[in-house]
């Protein structure tokens, strides 16, 4: 990935905390067909001495977990808010009308070694912290134990969990902080005028941090 180092995230626990709130990667892999992404909810796992682990399951039917070998090298993307920004928010444009559009979005990209387990524990154990860490906000949370027995272990028997050892983990984070103060000031009114929640702003305009 491309990333000019004003736009460049490196903080692990940055990081980790973007991969929270948008939990849905895109797993990226290459296959004896070719080049296959599947999206797949996953969380994170710390690890002594690295940048952690991803964890998730995939359907048993998606034959991914069949072609690829031990420890294959994948790339997992996670996407946060874009947005297209229009010359038009700028006060520049009013000056001298020195302003193109352009994008601004927020991205991880976790490289690592992906393995398959054909163990039911373990995927119990990775159904069960995706549904915790999801249902966690809400009043009356869902348990896993809240399924039949029977038509759990059903529903268990139809996917294969995996971890992803994370090799290198990088942020791409494109929000305006290469722009003076006064513009990042006029996207983010303009951003908040269009609806968008304080959220998805933060992850389109940030300040550009010390060098």
């Amino acid at each position: 990935m491309y990333v000019p180092d004003q736009f460049r995230e490196q903080r692990p626990e940055v990081l980790t905390d973007f991969i929270a709130r948008h939990p849905l990667g895109a797993l990226v892999a290459l296959t004896p067909q070719g080049l296959t992404a599947n999206h797949v909810p996953m969380f994170h796992r710390p690890q002594a001495g690295g940048a952690g682990v991803l964890g998730g399951h995939i359907a048993r039917a998606n034959t991914l977990w069949k072609v690829l070998a031990p420890d294959a090298a994948v790339l997992v993307i996670f996407s946060g808010a874009a947005r297209y920004i229009t010359p038009s928010w700028y006060p520049a444009k009013q000056v001298d009308g020195k302003v193109v559009p352009t994008w601004n979005y927020s991205v991880v990209h976790a490289h690592g070694t992906l393995r398959f387990f054909e163990d039911r524990e373990q995927a119990l154990r990775k159904v069960r912290t995706l549904t915790e860490l999801q249902e966690a906000a809400r009043a009356a949370p869902w348990a896993v134990t809240d399924a039949p027995a029977d038509y759990l272990d059903a529903m268990l028997r139809g996917i294969v969990p995996f971890e992803i050892t994370i090799t290198q983990l990088t942020g791409k984070f494109k929000a305006s902080q290469h722009r003076p103060a006064a513009e990042r000031v006029a996207v983010a009114a303009a951003l908040e005028s269009e609806g968008l929640d304080r959220q998805a702003i933060g992850e389109l305009v940030r300040e550009p941090r010390p060098r």
